[in-house]
Order: structure tokens, then sequence, then C-alpha cells
């Protein structure tokens, strides 16, 4: 007796997921440069009111924010954005290196006698809020990037949650300041994060931020790279 042939459930082409993919990547740099702007105008003028060279520095980073990911918008606007992938890598690096020049010039300044910051409820809940919002703006770009296989919207998720430490970072400092007086607290925390800043630019200019695709979405041909950070796959543990 023959038995029914059992259809297998059919299976979405590659090409359509990476669509699919694509897309997301868009509306998540789209939401992420939309906040980002907001939080510069916003952490700027605070700064510039409270004589706070933290918030005015988290300003700036906003806006470095925006530059980078403005670079993968554009290189996800293209037809093929695997070709300008190189050039989105190379502004997301240089972000990261003015990110930390300015955070280690700012953060000396302030330790061998800045003016002192007066306290700043905006900056307060501007830092609480950022330190809620970018972690998960992070991971939904770096998942979707890590399954297509993106290095640059890996590297400009890495750069959200650069400022998701610095969010950390401006609210100890802003806290410390408002409550005992530690001015010092602050630019130290920050020169950490710009050795990070450092360390994650280094790795955006050589590439060393994704290595391929998930399976199925891999284009014909060799995929070059190395396999840093143990983003490979989608189904990685990490």
């Amino acid at each position: 007796m023959n038995l029914p042939l059992v259809q297998p459930a059919p299976v979405r082409p590659a090409s359509a997921r990476r669509a699919v993919l694509a897309r997301r990547v868009r509306l998540l740099v789209a939401a992420t440069i939309a906040y980002n702007v907001a939080e510069a105008v916003v952490a700027i003028t605070a700064g510039t009111i409270a004589s706070s060279t933290a918030l005015i520095g988290f300003g700036l980073d906003s806006v470095i924010e925006v530059s980078s990911a403005a670079a993968v918008a554009w290189q996800f606007a293209g037809r093929d954005p695997e070709a300008r992938e190189k050039m989105a890598l190379r502004v997301i690096a240089v972000s990261f290196f003015a990110l930390a020049a300015y955070v280690t010039v700012e953060s000396v300044r302030a330790l061998i006698g800045g003016a002192e910051a007066e306290h700043s409820s905006i900056g307060l809940i501007l830092a609480a809020l950022s330190l809620l919002i970018m972690p998960f703006l992070s991971y939904a770009q770096r998942s979707a990037g890590r399954e297509l296989g993106s290095r640059s919207a890996v590297a400009d998720s890495k750069q959200t949650l650069l400022c998701t430490y610095l969010s950390a970072v401006l609210l100890v400092g802003l806290g410390l300041n408002s409550l005992f007086g530690w001015s010092w607290a602050d630019p130290l925390a920050a020169l950490v994060i710009a050795a990070v800043a450092v360390k994650e630019g280094r790795e955006a200019w050589r590439g060393d931020t994704c290595c391929t695709p998930a399976a199925g979405l891999a284009p014909p041909g060799p995929v070059s790279g190395t396999c840093a950070d143990g983003c490979c796959t989608a189904g990685d543990a990490r």
C-alpha cells in the first residue's frame, strides 16, 4: 500500500529573508537616529545651562551616534549593501576614535581643574532613559546584523551599546556630584569608556565585527573576514 507523501514545509527563500533583515536594520537605524537627535538637543542644552562637561560630552556622543547610524542607513539604502560596507565601517571607526579623543580631552581637563557642574534634574532623567532604551536598540540591531552577516550593522550596534555605558557613567557621575560633590567620579569612569571606544574603533576599521551570515543566507562565493567577537551566526549563544 502506498502511503501518502508528506509535503515538507515550504522553505523561505534566502533572498526574501535577507530582504526582511535589511528592512529591519533600516528601521532600527532610523529609530536610533531619531532618539539620538532628541538626546543630543536635550543633553547639550541641559549641559550648557548646568555648565556640565559630562552632559555636553554625552550630547556630542549622540551626534556621533547619528553619524554612525546614518552611515549604516546609507549602506542599506543602496541596491548592493555589501558594496558599501567598507566605507560605512570607516565612518563608524572614525566616529569611535573621535568620541574617544573628545572624552579623553574633556576628562583630563575636568580632572585638572575644570569648572564644577551644577545639579541637573533633566540630565539625570535623560541618562536614566537612555540606560533603559539603548540596550534594546543595540541588541535588536546586533541580532539582525549577525544573522544578515553585516559587519557595519554589528559595528553600529556596538556604538549604540557604548552609548549605554556612557549613560551609566553620566548617571553615576551626575548622581555623585549632586549627592556628595564628587566631581572626579565622572571623568575617571569616562576614561575607561574612551579606552573601550578605541578598541571598538580598531575592530570596526579592520572589519573584525562579524564573520559570515547565518546558514542559508550567505550569497554564493567565498566569504572573507574573521570571526571576531563570536558573531558568526544567528545561532550563536552570545
